[in-house]
């Protein structure tokens, strides 16, 4: 058992040498936070705050957010009262807050912003839940059984279909030779071969052979339908589920349980990807035996995948229908065949996967936007919003007696800046495993037991069984106190430079040390082997 207590941050202390063997190399007044981008207004910023001596205060609530890059600013005040959870009666005054304490004279929340161009420190607060989630399920734990761990697991890849070739990066390889078609040019005089090898940040890459020849709108309109093609992959493949084990749809929860948690991913060319975890468990919910192995599951996924399309509505008068599908690329690798045994021939391990996908939560339509302008990017765009305008009522589609857009593709302008695609970057079924409310709920109360301990003196000297910690901050319990605030927003990000760029600098240092205790953690694990 032991008292809670707080970390000092990467590259604060100095009492700690960065040549001491053993130590993170970014400790110490000799290994100062990286601030080539300060600006001279910022760095007036920052000796103002020194000279006023409001640092400190800046300081601590930079740590407060975690380095958020741009913090909600409220101005209010709250007050907390006990609560009797059976009766609901409200009792006595606990304690009080008002923002004109707080050390810069303003509350400052964390923007809890997923995407890692945006926030590069919320980001990666959201990729460590996301990666606790997905490995709960994996392995269990966080009110997930252990006996999870026994079940049949997928790794599966949804690839786009072909709208035209395209360039790529090869491996060094020529991007596209097709020796038996030299010489051989499309309809607009362009070759259909490149002899080129490109390098992996090659601004070609992802743009068509031929932008004539590309099949824009009809890659637009895919990428839009894409929830709908994943729902009913997912339904096709309880119903094939449902064949296999000799039961009606209905009844398939009598016999087995499909769940699933997926991460979208955008390649160069500027259309999404799919990565899976598909696991089969028994009637009785995660970590029951289920009826099929690893390899049988997989068999049914291809089949299905193989099988599922969407009629999409043409996008206005004339526009033909067109029936849309998942690449031919369909990749389904077995993690896990069943009663905890990996397949030999992956290289994959569940904690390399839940890693792959929790990176890939936090990237969006950027991820494929390099310094380089890309025109076949700015294409997709110019689609969407094309498509959006024939949709207003003029190629056929009007709209109904409530003046509701008939035309399915009326929104499609809304989501031009991600490509087309509408649907969330990561989704799972209910019961894979706990939900990401539930693990922030459980960091708010961790955060509260350490506020706790360093204002309550019984709070300070109270010691916690580390062992019934994760199941205190996990639980389920009933609210035993009643929160009334009065809150008004007042703006978001830094006030000024100086504070933005030093919370940016804090945050990529924190970046360092995880990668640095994640490198040191490895090696020591192998040399222990």
């Amino acid at each position: 058992m032991v008292t809670i207590s707080t970390l000092d941050a990467p590259g604060i202390h100095s009492d700690a040498s960065s040549s001491t063997s053993g130590s993170f190399p970014g400790f110490g007044e000799d290994a100062p936070l990286d601030l080539s981008g300060l600006t001279d207004a910022g760095l007036q910023a920052v000796t103002a705050r020194l000279i006023d001596k409001t640092f400190d205060a800046f300081a601590e609530t930079a740590a407060a957010v975690k380095n958020c890059a741009h913090p909600v600013r409220l101005v209010g005040r709250s007050e907390t009262y006990e609560l009797d959870p059976a009766t609901g009666e409200v009792g006595g005054l606990l304690s009080s807050f008002d923002s004109a304490d707080a050390p810069l004279g303003l509350l400052y929340r964390a923007c809890g912003n997923r995407r890692a161009d945006v926030c590069p420190s919320c980001s990666r607060t959201y990729a460590r839940d996301t990666f606790a989630m997905i490995n709960a399920g994996l392995v269990g734990g966080k009110t997930v059984p252990d006996t999870v761990a026994e079940n049949p697991l997928l790794f599966a890849t949804f690839t786009a279909p072909s709208f035209g070739h395209v360039h790529g990066y090869r491996g060094g390889k020529p991007c596209r030779p097709r020796s038996r078609d030299i010489g051989e040019r499309c309809p607009h005089g362009r070759p259909t071969a490149c002899h080129q090898r490109h390098d992996e940040d090659d601004a070609l890459n992802g743009a068509p052979l031929c932008f004539e020849c590309y099949d824009w709108q009809s890659a637009v309109i895919w990428q839009y339908c894409l929830p709908q093609l994943w729902r009913y992959t997912t339904q096709a493949l309880r119903r094939a589920l449902a064949r296999c084990l000799g039961v009606p749809d209905s009844r398939l929860g009598k016999v087995a349980s499909l769940q699933f948690v997926k991460v979208a991913e955008y390649q160069v060319r500027g259309l999404v990807h799919f990565h899976a975890l598909l696991r089969l468990d028994g009637p009785d919910g995660p970590g029951s035996a289920a009826p099929l192995d690893g390899l049988d599951l997989a068999q049914i996924l291809q089949a299905a995948a193989a099988e599922i399309f969407v009629d999409a509505a043409p996008a206005y008068a004339g526009d033909p229908s067109r029936r849309l599908r998942w690449g031919k690329q369909l990749d389904i690798r077995v993690v896990r065949d069943g009663d905890r045994i990996e397949d030999p021939d992956s290289d994959l391990t569940p904690g390399q996967v839940a890693g792959y996908l929790a990176k890939y939560a936090t990237k969006d339509a950027n991820s494929v936007r390099a310094d380089e302008p890309r025109p076949h990017l700015a294409r997709l765009v110019e689609e969407c919003r094309d498509l959006a305008e024939s949709a207003a009522g003029h190629y056929g589609y009007g709209t109904d007696e409530k003046g509701k857009p008939l035309n399915p593709y009326h929104y499609l302008g809304k989501w031009a800046h991600m490509l087309g695609f509408r649907g969330h970057f990561s989704t799972k079924s209910r019961r894979y495993s706990i939900t990401l409310g539930r693990l922030r709920r459980a960091r708010a109360r961790y955060q509260a037991l350490v506020a706790a301990s360093h204002t309550d003196e019984e709070a300070r000297t109270q010691l916690l069984d580390l062992g019934q910690l994760e199941s205190l901050l996990l639980a389920d319990d009933e609210e035993t106190t009643l929160v009334i605030g009065e809150w008004a927003y007042q703006g978001s990000g830094w006030t000024n430079p100086g504070d933005e760029a030093l919370a940016l600098a804090a945050a990529a240092r924190a970046r360092e040390y995880d990668q640095w205790k994640a490198q040191t953690k490895n090696t020591t694990n192998g040399k222990g082997k």
